[in-house]
């Protein structure tokens, strides 16, 4: 228990010692009033006096009263009527409320627990039994007052949370546009070949990254990565990453190298997807890995070099209307020391369309908890082929919503598809 929590409590305990002293006795014999706060003052009570129940509810509503002892049978109101009458008041504390009767009866006393009544004492009044019933009522009344107590500081909690949480939701509102600044423009045309992205994070920010830039009039480099887990921690690699392969100088740029007579090259996918298991495993060790696939492209030959490290498999479609998947599989980076990966090389036709898509996609299940899978996507490839660039991403990302019946992807989703036409690049 914290030192506000304790200090809280305290508090509430000097209140109900404080404040359980003040009973109210009720009785139209102003003999038997005396000689219960005779008794009462005697034990240090604050007593208040009320020979009717109209005067003691008037009392009730002007005054904090703690216990009421109060007679059945009284003429005007009965002790029965002010009980329900006292309940009725909006009171901030509980009130304890004794009944003196002489009723026996079990139906005379379940009318009076219906009304609200805590105890009954039987008349004539035992002043050991009063004692007992008295301290009765203020260990209920302690206890009361310690839940409120407990209770208005799980409210005050709860505010500061709402606070806190509320500057977090506008941050991460803001962190969201600054993430999707590190993407690309979402497709660009190069004459010979078209590239078109989407980037969707499940929450405020996500791990989710991809994007491209040309690296001399015929070479265009592109790249998914799928950042491990969720929420800011992801969110911050991924903007690390994304500094490290999209920067335009080779000294920013992870993938860059400087060539003979200072012409700027890339490094081979392979030893790229190496260089950063090393690192990652290296320099930054962080409990975190991704998957990434990372291509290199001549837009004027058609030529493809990519590597693929756990990503899901890249999918061909081709002009021709057949879908082949496409990559080795790979290790994700950033899991196992001295891991190789493979480089995989092939020509693409004119109109064929290579599509880089997330595990966000292929993972996604329906309400039977059946995955999409690779085959579930690449019908959709082939029920969309008439689309292209983004329309065609945007239509994918609809069948896959449809097919999970629901609009919102428990996971972060990504996409890349390159399009080659052939000819002459701008």
């Amino acid at each position: 228990m914290g030192a506000r929590e304790n200090q809280a409590l305290h508090h509430a305990d000097q209140q109900t010692q404080a404040a359980v002293r003040r009973v109210l006795v009720v009785d139209d014999s102003r003999v038997q009033r005396k000689i219960l706060s005779a008794s009462l003052l005697r034990w240090g009570y604050e007593v208040i006096e009320a020979g009717s129940g109209h005067e003691a509810l008037a009392i009730c509503k002007s005054t904090t009263i703690d216990v009421i002892l109060s007679d059945w049978m009284m003429p005007g109101m009965t002790g029965l009527e002010l009980c329900s009458a006292f309940r009725a008041l909006n009171r901030e504390s509980y009130g304890y409320f004794i009944l003196l009767t002489s009723k026996s009866e079990k139906g005379e006393i379940a009318r009076g627990l219906d009304a609200g009544a805590d105890d009954f004492l039987a008349k004539p009044v035992s002043a050991d039994e009063l004692r007992a019933r008295i301290v009765a009522g203020e260990r209920i009344l302690r206890m009361e007052a310690e839940l409120r107590s407990k209770n208005q500081l799980v409210a005050s909690t709860l505010t500061e949370l709402q606070d806190v949480y509320a500057a977090l939701d506008r941050d991460l509102a803001e962190a969201r546009k600054v993430q999707m600044t590190l993407v690309s423009e979402r497709q660009r045309d190069f004459g010979s070949a078209h590239i078109a992205i989407l980037l969707r994070s499940s929450g405020h920010v996500g791990g989710d990254l991809v994007g491209y830039f040309r690296l001399n009039p015929r070479r265009l480099i592109f790249y998914a990565i799928d950042v491990s887990g969720h929420g800011v921690a992801s969110a911050m690699l991924a903007a690390r990453l994304a500094g490290m392969l999209t920067s335009s100088s080779p000294s920013g740029n992870f993938d860059l190298v400087v060539g003979g007579s200072s012409t700027v090259d890339a490094w081979p996918p392979e030893l790229i997807a190496t260089r950063l298991n090393n690192m990652m495993l290296g320099s930054m060790q962080v409990d975190q890995y991704f998957t990434c696939i990372y291509a290199e492209v001549d837009i004027v030959s058609g030529r493809v070099a990519l590597v693929q490290a756990g990503h899901p498999y890249p999918l061909l479609l081709g002009a021709d209307g057949v879908v082949l998947r496409i990559g080795s599989g790979g290790l994700p980076i950033g899991l196992v020391a001295g891991a190789t990966y493979e480089r995989v090389e092939f020509l693409m036709k004119p109109g064929d369309r290579l599509l880089l898509a997330s595990d966000g996609l292929t993972e996604c299940s329906n309400v039977a908890g059946a995955e999409l899978g690779e085959e579930g996507l690449a019908d959709y490839l082939l029920r969309n082929q008439k689309l292209h660039g983004t329309a065609l991403l945007d239509a994918l990302v609809w069948d896959v919503q449809t097919y999970a019946e629901d609009s919102v992807f428990g996971d972060d989703i990504s996409a890349v598809i390159y399009e080659f036409r052939g000819g002459n690049p701008d």
